[in-house]
């Protein structure tokens, strides 16, 4: 029941390593741009000199390095609030950055100090891209880690059992976000367990003190207060250790994005403002010159892929090459989606005498493991996602999007519930949070959830992030169908 051994001070080991990490980086950014660009002893153009035979790049350097590192720890990208999930971490850190060097050329005007273009010019990208990438790497240690119950926060739930369950089945679901409950408190109950989950319950709501110590938990999370009221969450609060302990306050509404999320204290009274999805033309533009220059780029570059699968597919199985489908994009309108093709000729009219062997997808979207009208290529194809490269040209036409809701066929349109419309709100995207979560393994509401969240929660820099783990999951394929 207790906590694991050095369980409690994960946090700071995490943090040194980032910390370490991140100053290997920079250093090796820095100097091996000085050294790469301008030699040893180039000196910089200002009032000033320096000291007689020193470098004043060196200094310069020595500068970036020490601001960078403190630009890093101010805008707090090692907290553990931000580690591990989400694009918080990666906005900080770019955010930082790009202030820092800002405020270096505003420094550097004001003082008449003339630095080489090029040696700003190549460290800030730089720098930048390593410092995601160490990131990266170490958020993908982290979750395996957390897939063993290591580096996580230990969770007491506190609120009704209904609450107290919902929650922790939302924990349960995303291991990588580090939270392992570790009992729950729940009014009118003293012993036993929930119903549908194996947690102990370790009292009522007034024994939260003696079941942290009991269970070694570093975090409490409130999931319902009509049980507590105001004053003992107040007195929950004072209890814990401050710096080692957490309160969490978990809401009953989910799948909102933090940037829809705005607190506003009102004589002390956290208001909580949550904002109705709203696309503004601009940030259109934005996804739409992404799209745009996107496909382009991966076009020109895989173009020699792109013929060596098309001789393929007409060798392996003749004519058409490419298999255009209807299917429903934005606002409802429908377009033609190209595939290459990776079925028999006359697949779809063999569809109806297969939908009574489905052992894959779920109950609207239909899919099976092996079946049989797929081609020998076209298995291939869809393992690591081949045949969907012709939906590059979709996105160049603007009938799609590189990253949104899966897009559907009208067979599955004509079953949605009202609210699963919002999903064409958005272009449907050849990739999307649905394609790196599990694909033709999702149940339909998982399925339903992941586009709504998508298009409720867009932003550029979740469109970065899951075009990257896209890349990923194309490179190693699990079992899932295309």
């Amino acid at each position: 029941m207790a906590a694991p051994q050095g369980a409690r001070n994960w946090r700071e080991r995490y943090a040194r390593a980032l910390r370490i990490t991140d100053f290997v980086v920079i250093v090796g950014v820095v100097f091996g741009t000085q050294l790469g660009w301008l030699g040893v002893h180039t000196q910089l153009a200002m009032p000033v000199q320096t000291w007689p035979g020193a470098s004043s790049y060196t200094l310069l350097s020595c500068v970036i390095i020490v601001a960078w590192m403190i630009a890093l720890a101010v805008a707090d990208t090692r907290s553990s609030r931000v580690i591990g999930v989400g694009s918080i971490e990666y906005q900080r850190i770019f955010n930082s950055s790009f202030m820092l060097f800002g405020l270096i050329a505003i420094a550097a005007f004001l003082l008449k100090i003339e630095a080489s273009r090029g040696y700003l010019l190549i460290t800030l990208p730089a720098g930048l891209l390593l410092l995601l990438c160490g990131r990266a790497l170490w958020r993908v240690w982290l979750r395996r880690k957390r897939k063993r119950g290591e580096y996580s926060a230990r969770v007491l739930l506190v609120g009704s059992e209904r609450s107290v369950e919902h929650t922790a089945a939302e924990l349960r679901r995303s291991k990588g976000a580090g939270y392992v409950v570790a009992g729950a408190c729940i009014p009118a109950r003293e012993t036993g367990g929930l119903t549908s989950n194996d947690i102990p319950v370790m009292g009522g709501v007034n024994s939260v003190e003696s079941a942290l110590k009991l269970t070694g938990a570093d975090t409490v999370v409130i999931t319902s207060t009509d049980q507590l009221g105001p004053q003992r969450v107040k007195q929950i609060s004072w209890a814990l250790e401050a710096g080692k302990q957490h309160l969490v306050l978990a809401p009953s509404i989910t799948d909102i994005a933090g940037p829809r999320i705005h607190t506003r204290p009102v004589s002390g009274l956290p208001l909580m403002h949550v904002e109705t999805p709203n696309f503004s033309p601009a940030q259109r533009f934005v996804k739409r010159m992404m799209d745009l220059f996107g496909s382009l780029f991966i076009l020109l570059l895989l173009s020699p892929a792109l013929l060596i699968i098309a001789l393929l597919v007409m060798f392996s199985s003749g004519r058409p090459i490419i298999y255009k489908q209807p299917r429903i994009g934005r606002h409802g309108r429908e377009f033609r989606m190209w595939k290459f093709r990776s079925m028999i000729p006359d697949a779809e009219s063999k569809l109806q005498s297969l939908l009574d062997m489905q052992d894959s997808g779920n109950s609207v979207q239909f899919k099976m493991m092996n079946d049989p009208r797929i081609t020998p290529v076209g298995r291939v194809l869809r393992k690591y996602s081949l045949d969907e490269f012709p939906q590059l040209f979709n996105v160049l036409g603007g009938s799609m999007s590189l990253v949104g809701p899966r897009p559907p066929i009208q067979r599955e349109v004509e079953q949605y519930e009202d609210h699963v419309h919002r999903r064409f709100l958005v272009k449907p995207g050849m990739t999307g949070l649905w394609q790196v979560s599990g694909r033709s393994s999702l149940s339909w509401d998982d399925s339903v959830r992941l586009d709504l969240s998508y298009v409720e929660n867009w932003s550029v820099v979740s469109d970065v992030v899951i075009l990257f783990k896209t890349f990923k999951a194309a490179l190693v394929p699990g079992d899932t169908t295309s």
